[in-house]
């Protein structure tokens, strides 16, 4: 059991041993490390056909919505001003109604004080 070279010699055939398992071990890794490989490499291709369009419909897409969020910015704009307008009218409206009631009043108390005057007049 002191003979080195017996020593050395296992340990060179447990080493041996050890590196044909873990070899034989890494053969279905590496084999699916290439169909990975080969997958991934075709996903990029379709990346470097697609991507490109995809990126110039974004961009189509994206100056759609622009032009189309100021149009409404436009819309709603005027039609705030349409608002406004319809506002104002509906204001003077209400104070031409209340200038006509309160000449209607004057009018008809101005009749009644006439008729009682010359009601009065002609007791008299």
């Amino acid at each position: 059991m002191n003979e080195p070279l017996f020593w050395l010699g296992l340990s060179l055939c447990l080493v041996a041993t050890s590196l044909t398992a873990v070899l034989i071990a890494l053969i279905p890794v590496v084999q699916e490390l290439s169909r990975a490989a080969r997958s991934a490499e075709k996903l990029f291709d379709t990346l470097n056909r697609e991507f490109p369009d995809t990126l110039e419909a974004i961009r189509v897409t994206n100056i759609e919505i622009t032009e189309l969020s100021e149009e409404m910015k436009g819309g709603v704009k005027s039609a705030s001003g349409a608002v406004q307008k319809v506002d104002r009218t509906l204001i003077n409206a209400k104070k031409q109604v209340e200038s006509a009631q309160t000449k209607s009043k004057s009018f008809w108390i101005g009749l009644k004080t006439g008729f009682q005057t010359w009601k009065n007049y002609d007791k008299s």
